[in-house]
Parts: structure tokens; C-alpha cells; sequence
């Protein structure tokens, strides 16, 4: 195979495959051999290619995949953009990554992808404007510096004292506001580590929708890397489905949209939350209790469903939900939250919903994103800490989102391909989307999300889902609180597991209705 080289100018993308298994190949034959051994384990150095090579055709095309997943292939990726990794890396389940951080690491002049428009009013459009966002970024860290101290000195007053201290810690969350107007073509370096069947689907959906061509790139160089550690992949490579065999696709081509209508329809139902329950079962009280008893062979008579859900959820009584390594996916007491789901509507900033999708139990229906654009009208979200800033810092935020909305407009006007000009769309741009989750999974990411620590768009997202899960639930709400919420009712100490990245503020002596936060 060949490396696609890619329709970017200076492409920074690069792709290396750092681990992997022994004769990865060979193993999922061996796997598959196992099935139907008499004679025990057959070790991978027993597998002859030449012998049974039809073996993993037939496994492959009959659909029995789970051979394939026991080798894992873990890749260095640099120069990818955020906006790739959202709408592909991360966009499933079945993956590791440890990403650098806007939050915490300052972005650099030139961290950027740079299509190749082949237009060159379009290229100086861009590139100009890549110059002009990353000058308001660090405007911006400067302009909002003041008004995060503020905050951060209300929350920890003896520390005002020592300021000098606190001065990098302060930078960092003012920085993590400012990168809201950086576009989301910034790239990132990480580790992201798959299985060889996602490798195989990964190829598959190359040219998926939004970033086809980066998707292709990047898809390209890992094969080539599996490729030449193990070149019998190529046994049961599968040629990347085109553009058009995707069903959005052949959509599109044949009907028209309404963005207004659509955007109209979602906020109304929205109330001004970031998350609105709209779904649920209306007897998962009940259920959870009669799971629990289920467990322990128990009748109503003898257990009440307030007693099982005390039992399940309360972590005096289940010490499991204080432990610091997540142990409930194994636990039978607490796979009894596994019946219990809720769905909610969500409507959260690009950036925010590149951490939310991190969470991968609970997962979403991501838009194809140029289907919620309006190209005359800036869609984004404004943090919290830039509306109370007001003054300058506030208009500097509002201005530069809105030129970069003009200018997205404008490469769109000069017959710009639309997943190059949405490179430009900035991090605030509003993402739409539907999430579900069982109580299980929901449970951890409230454990990590409702912590003051967590990002703020998350942390609101998060408070809205618990509030009114105790609205429809409130036996099972109760119990959706922080880790330090957690390990004080399990009697844990020290109540905050966060060490010197404590927040300051005795959450788990708060009821969720007095949460509040600006940073």
C-alpha cells in the first residue's frame, strides 16, 4: 500500500506504530483454532499461514470478528486535528487515547492544519486568519486572567496572600476559556491504542463524512504501520467504502435541510440547559430494587425496594462505590444498575463535547456537523467566566468568534470544499446531539464530572442530568454525587482523592440545588 499523501500544505501528520502483539495474525487464527480444539490451548507458533490462511477468510467473512480483537496496536499520532478526533477517533467505544490537553498546555503559533484550497484568496483568507485567532487567543488568556483570579482568590482567599504562587495555576484556567475562539483544525499528539478489528473498521470508514481527507490520511499511515509488522492483514483488508455508499450521503444529495428550523425546534425542548432528560423508564426504581433482590435471592417481603436501592447505590452500604479503581463493572451487586437508562437531549460547545464523548459508556448520536450549520448566523457557546467578565474580555471573545464565522462564511462563498472551510469553525461551535446511558455508566461520569475540577460545560451538563433524575428519581438521585460525595458516605479518607488539585470548596457538605461554580 501506498501512504495517501494528503490535501494538506506542510501536513504535520505523523503516525508511528510504537506496540504491538508477536504475530498478531497468526493469533487470531490461533483464537479461532482454540474454539475447536480437543487438545487445549493452541499456542500461536503452531498456526501455519500457508494451512490456514482459508481458516481466517472464512472466520472473517462469516462475521466471527471477536478473533481479531485480542491483539491490540497501540500508535504515537502527531498533527492530527481536534476536529478528526472528534468526529472519528473518538467518536466510538472501542478505543484508548491520553491526549495532550488545551486545558492545561498552551497552544502554539502554527499548531494548526492548513487545507489546500488551490485558491489562493481563499489560502490567504485562512492562513490570515489563523494568525488573527491564535493573537486573540493570548489576548485573551491576558484579558481573562484578572477575572479568573478573581474567582479562584473567592473560592481560596488565604491563597491571595502567597499570589506568586498561584500565578501558573490561574494562567492555566484562563487559558482553558481562551481556547474556546482557537479553530478546531489545532492539532493534538496522542497515544491511541485499538484492537485489530477497529484497525479493520477504522479502513473501512476512511472517508467518512466530515473529514474525509484527514480521515484518509491518518487511516492510511496506521494500516501501512500494521501492514509492516504484519503484512497477512492484507488477507482480509476491505477497501474503504466511498463517500458516496455512505446512506448521509445519498441523503443529502436527494433531500434539503432547514438548519433554522432544526436549531429552533432542538432549543425550545433545550429550556436553556445543557442537558434535558427526555427519556427514561418510568419504573426503574422498582426494576433496580428487584435486580438487586435478584442478586441476593431475595423476595419484596423481605427486602423493600427503598432497602435494595439504599444497598446498591449507597456507598455506606455498597463500600465497592468508594474504592479509588472503578470496580462496579464487576461487581454483581452493582451490574444491577445496568437496567436502569436515561436519555438526554444535549447541547454542549465542540470543545466540551470532545471531553464528553471521552466517556464512552455513555454514548451519543454526533451530528455530521455542517448539517447544523447556518454559515449567516455564529452559533456558539460563551463560558460562564467571559459573560460575568463583561467589559473587554467579553467583547474581544464575542468579536473574534464572530469574524471567524464571517471568514468560515466567506471560504464557503468562494467554492471551498465544506470540510476544509469548517477547519476554521471555532472550538465554541455549538455541537447538538441525543446521549443514553445506563445508571452504571452514568453513575462514573457524574462521579467525575460533578467534581468542581471538571470542565464547566461538563460540570452544568451534569448538574442538569442529576437534578432532574432526582426530579423523576429521587431514591435513585440521591446517590449521583462527586467522588468526594462518594468517599465521605463511604467513610473514605482523605474525602477529596484529588490531593494538591483540591478545589476548595467542601462539595459533599453541599445538596446538589447550592452547587455553584464560575471557574
Amino acid at each position: 500500500m501506498t501512504t495517501h499523501k494528503p490535501a494538506f500544505i506542510d501536513s504535520p501528520l505523523r503516525v508511528r506504530l510504537v506496540n504491538a502483539f508477536d504475530s498478531p495474525f497468526k493469533n487470531a487464527i490461533a483464537t479461532a483454532r482454540t474454539c475447536y480444539s480437543s487438545k487445549g490451548i493452541i499456542e500461536t507458533e503452531k498456526v501455519s499461514l500457508e494451512k490456514h490462511a482459508p481458516l481466517a477468510q472464512s472466520i472473517y467473512e462469516a462475521g466471527h470478528h471477536t478473533t481479531l480483537q485480542h491483539a491490540h496496536f497501540q500508535f504515537a499520532l502527531e498533527g492530527v486535528s481536534r476536529h478528526c478526533i472528534w468526529s472519528f477517533l473518538h467518536s466510538h467505544p472501542f478505543y484508548n487515547s491520553e491526549q495532550v490537553s488545551q486545558r492545561y498546555v498552551e497552544v502554539k503559533r502554527g499548531s494548526w492544519l492548513v487545507p489546500n484550497f488551490h485558491n489562493d484568496q481563499a489560502q490567504a483568507l485562512y492562513e490570515s486568519e489563523m494568525e488573527r485567532i491564535t493573537e486573540d487567543y493570548k489576548a485573551l488568556i491576558d484579558l481573562l486572567t484578572p477575572p479568573v483570579a478573581d474567582a479562584y482568590y473567592e473560592r481560596f482567599p488565604h491563597r491571595r496572600k502567597h499570589s506568586a504562587d498561584y500565578e501558573k495555576e490561574i494562567k492555566k484556567k484562563a487559558q482553558e476559556v481562551a481556547r474556546y475562539v482557537l479553530p478546531v483544525s489545532t492539532t493534538a499528539y496522542l497515544y491511541h491504542t485499538v484492537s485489530g478489528i477497529t484497525l479493520l473498521r477504522y479502513w473501512r470508514l476512511a472517508k467518512m463524512i466530515d473529514t474525509p481527507s484527514e480521515t484518509f490520511a491518518l487511516v492510511s499511515a496506521m494500516v501501512d504501520e500494521l501492514l509492516k509488522v504484519d503484512p497477512n492483514y492484507k488477507l482480509i483488508l476491505e477497501e474503504p467504502l466511498e463517500v458516496e455508499q455512505y446512506p448521509e450521503w445519498q441523503f443529502f444529495e436527494q433531500n434539503g435541510h432547514d438548519v433554522k428550523a432544526f436549531r429552533s425546534e432542538f432549543d425550545d425542548e433545550m429550556q436553556d440547559r445543557f442537558a434535558m432528560l427526555v427519556d427514561y423508564k418510568q419504573y426503574a426504581e422498582r426494576t433496580l430494587a428487584a435486580s438487586v433482590r435478584e442478586v441476593l435471592g431475595l423476595s419484596i417481603n423481605t427486602m423493600s425496594d427503598e432497602a435494595a436501592i439504599r444497598l446498591v447505590l449507597d456507598p455506606s452500604q455498597n463500600t465497592i462505590l468508594g474504592e479509588t479503581m472503578v470496580l462496579t463493572s464487576q461487581s454483581k451487586l452493582s451490574r444491577a444498575m445496568h437496567n436502569v437508562h436515561y436519555t438526554f437531549r444535549k447541547k454542549l460547545s465542540h470543545a466540551a463535547d470532545s471531553q464528553d464523548q471521552r466517556h464512552r459508556m455513555t454514548p451519543g448520536s454526533r451530528p455530521i456537523l455542517h448539517r447544523q450549520l447556518d454559515p449567516a448566523t455564529p452559533d456558539y457557546i460563551t463560558p460562564l467566566v467571559v459573560i460575568k467578565a463583561e467589559g473587554e474580555a467579553a467583547d474581544r471573545y464575542h468579536a473574534s468568534i464572530k469574524r471567524t464565522w464571517e471568514s468560515y462564511a466567506k471560504l464557503l462563498e468562494m467554492g471551498v470544499k465544506q470540510e476544509f472551510a469548517e477547519y476554521l469553525l471555532p472550538n465554541a461551535t455549538t455541537i447538538r446531539f441525543t446521549e443514553s446511558a445506563d445508571l452504571l455508566s452514568l453513575h462514573h461520569k457524574h462521579a467525575m464530572r460533578l467534581c468542581y475540577n471538571a470542565q464547566e460545560e461538563i460540570w452544568r451538563a451534569s448538574v442538569d442530568e442529576a437534578e432532574q433524575i432526582r426530579q423523576v428519581h429521587p431514591m435513585i438521585g440521591q446517590y449521583l454525587l462527586p467522588p468526594c460525595g462518594l468517599r465521605d458516605l463511604a467513610h473514605v479518607r482523605p474525602i477529596c482523592p484529588e490531593g494538591a488539585r483540591y478545589c476548595g470548596v467542601k462539595v459533599w457538605k453541599l445538596d446538589l440545588k447550592d452547587y455553584e461554580r464560575v471557574i
